[in-house]
């Protein structure tokens, strides 16, 4: 039975009413009109009730609770497909938290209170207030996890505002913001490099365009090859870095030509013996009997021998050994070695060494032509080759860099071949 309106029973009664009155009106009795006027009112109540209560008009419709999402079986399913670190938070406490969550602050933390386990003053500071939420706020969380890592918390309000859940998801931006300022020191280096000859070169020019000081024969031939010396430098720059840029950019393409590498360490040295008189006759090789064969660019790979024996060249007490070792490394690897007996590097440098225009002793770096991006190439050449990068230094005693890289393909194939055979 359906059940009627509001509208629909007060016109009902209306009805009922005014037909009673006429009744009543032409004189008929009140007893006899009592009885059906009754009768209609408790048709009218069934019919209005309909086995339960009366609709509401439209617009007074009470909404039905909104579900726990929480409680769905497949939220932690949801959970754990995000993978970054993600938190349900009640109240100020986690109430879930998915694995990379669990991996960042810990396995305990569901149940904590996340200002605890979250440990991070600016974290605290928005979690900690239960306030309604109505729209997501963004946190920038500096060294949670590492001293070094940047994370970029999200706060977003999740169901009914009553209930002051959050809905908390950590961003690592850590490899955003290292490559941001690696560029923004990139070009401020870059731009120093160049400044600093170009401004030296045009104050010469200033002063030998002066008619006095022009026609000194003397200084005239000084500031030349200044100039010149500064004009060379600035060109060494701008090829490393147009060499550094096409390395980088075939950084995903694996060589795939067959290097020997003996005879290539024979020709660097060779070189360096014929070019740098004393110094370069400081330079010995030594070479296993049957060195394998690497997969790799040739080109790129004996500049990286000559960056590393230019930098033992420049660096190494005059008169001592520079020696250039090549042998078989771990893992089947090839390994070259170029070990000088220099000033050596302490412990707190080695670890940037490879960084784009860092220096150890930049005055003395730049004094010999130096321009800071050896090292960089070196990194960037060992990478695109899939090789490993050693430094090792002992202050007053010299400097050790070795590279490991892997076996040329064919080279491979019949090792696999013939411990194949051999099971």
């Amino acid at each position: 039975m359906n059940r009627l309106t509001i509208s629909q029973i007060i016109a009902s009664l209306a009805v009922l009413l005014l037909a009673t009155g006429s009744v009543l009106m032409m004189g008929v009795s009140p007893l006899a009109v009592a009885l059906p006027a009754f009768a209609g009112l408790a048709i009218l109540l069934i019919a209005s009730r309909g086995g339960s209560s009366i609709t509401e008009a439209p617009g007074m419709v009470e909404p039905a609770e909104a579900p726990d999402i929480a409680a769905h079986p497949d939220f932690s399913s949801l959970l754990e497909g995000i993978s970054d670190p993600l938190m349900l938070i009640d109240r100020g406490r986690i109430l879930r938290a998915n694995s990379a969550a669990q991996r960042l602050l810990g396995t305990h933390i569901e149940g904590e209170d996340a200002r605890i386990a979250i440990r991070h003053p600016a974290a605290a500071e928005r979690l900690a207030n239960q306030s309604p939420l109505t729209e997501p706020e963004m946190v920038e969380l500096v060294g949670l996890g590492t001293r070094e890592q940047r994370w970029q918390m999200r706060i977003a309000p999740l169901g009914d505002p009553a209930q002051v859940r959050r809905l908390v998801h950590l961003a690592d931006h850590s490899g955003a913001y290292a490559a941001e300022r690696m560029r923004v020191d990139f070009v401020a280096n870059a731009s120093h490099e160049l400044r600093t000859p170009l401004a030296g070169i045009l104050g010469f020019i200033e002063t030998l365009a002066d008619p006095d000081l022009g026609r000194d024969t003397e200084t005239r031939q000084r500031f030349l090859k200044i100039m010149e010396g500064e004009a060379r430098r600035m060109q060494r720059l701008i090829e490393d870095l147009l060499s550094l840029s096409r390395i980088e950019a075939e950084k995903y393409r694996v060589p795939d030509s067959e290097v020997d590498l003996a005879e290539l360490v024979t020709e660097a040295v060779s070189v360096f013996r014929a070019s740098h008189d004393d110094r370069g006759r400081d330079v010995e090789m030594d070479v296993a009997s049957t060195p394998p064969p690497v997969q790799g660019d040739r080109a790129q790979l004996s500049q990286l021998l000559h960056n590393l024996i230019n930098n033992s060249v420049k660096y190494g007490r005059p008169g001592t050994p520079i020696r250039v070792t090549l042998d078989a490394g771990p893992s089947g690897m090839t390994r070259i070695s170029v070990a000088d007996q220099g000033e050596g590097i302490g412990p707190d440098h080695l670890h940037r060494l490879t960084e784009r225009f860092y220096r150890v002793d930049s005055g003395r770096s730049r004094a010999m032509g130096g321009t800071g991006l050896g090292l960089a190439i070196v990194k960037h050449i060992v990478e695109r080759h899939r090789g490993r990068l050693d430094i090792s230094s002992t202050l007053g005693k010299g400097t050790t860099v070795s590279v490991l890289l892997p076996r040329g393909a064919e080279k491979e194939k019949a090792s696999l071949g013939s411990r194949a055979k051999g099971a």
